[in-house]
């Protein structure tokens, strides 16, 4: 597997970065996880878009999924695709009310927005429990921490386990989906304070003491917001789990 960060900017895109993205390529296939503010851009700097396989999205806050109406667009009016999209309908695994959501996302006026239908582009798939595969892909969602639905992914191929944890603040579903993990994606969007409101967001100490005990090989941090202090997330993280990396937008990590 190799893993490309598209965006890692927490909660909203930052000065020249964008929001959350991350691509993962194996056996010639192009998984995205989340579709954030600006990684169209990204993806469209390093692939053809029309050659994603799939996309997944853990949850419907725009930082995660804003350029799903722009992919949108291009599947739609670009005027010479190299296949015809209208048969090879994109797979999205997302939560459950996602096709009605991001159909009014995209739904060009008041008019428009009741008949507007994706089902022609997209195939919708719901996170659940069950393992799905995805292409090359074996996938498992849970169910995380955060104000509206939201998943953390579990996903292995050739013998690795990767583990995305998506936006949540600890809970039990991390420890499950994590354990034993050849590589964590965690967000740590803050540092770690008391005053800190549950259910939201992980710091960088708590992504780092999840990363200790769930025995995984690297922990990869991501999701810190622009207003907040990257180099003492990256600390607080090392001071848990020694060789923690803050992820920068465009690296690529070979797993």
């Amino acid at each position: 597997m190799r893993l490309t960060i598209l965006g890692c900017s927490g909660s909203v895109p930052g000065p020249g970065k964008a929001a959350s993205g991350y691509l993962l390529e194996a056996d010639g296939f192009l998984l995205a996880l989340d579709f954030g503010n600006g990684t169209f851009a990204e993806l469209q700097a390093r692939h053809n878009p029309f050659d994603l396989g799939a996309l997944l999205l853990t949850h419907l806050h725009p930082d995660h999924c804003a350029d799903f109406s722009a992919l949108t667009v291009l599947r739609r009016y670009h005027p010479a695709p190299p296949y015809d999209v209208l048969k090879r309908p994109l797979p999205v695994y997302a939560p459950e009310n996602a096709a009605v959501r991001l159909a009014k996302a995209y739904a060009p006026n008041d008019t428009e927005l009741a008949e507007t239908d994706l089902s022609d582009i997209y195939r919708f798939q719901v996170l659940d429990n069950d393992e799905v595969r995805v292409g090359p892909f074996e996938v498992r969602a849970l169910p995380v921490d955060h104000p509206t639905e939201a998943f953390g992914l579990r996903i292995r191929h050739g013998g690795l386990t990767f583990v995305y944890t998506g936006d949540t603040g600890p809970c039990g579903a991390l420890d499950e989906l994590t354990r034993g993990a050849d590589v964590l994606l965690s967000e740590a969007t803050w540092t770690d304070s008391p005053e800190r409101p549950p259910g939201v967001h992980l710091s960088g100490r708590q992504a780092g003491a999840l990363a200790r005990r769930s025995g995984v090989g690297r922990l990869l941090l991501t999701h810190v917001a622009p207003w907040n202090d990257r180099e003492a997330i990256l600390a607080e993280a090392v001071a848990e789990f020694p060789g923690a990396v803050l992820v920068e937008q465009g690296m690529s990590f070979d797993l």
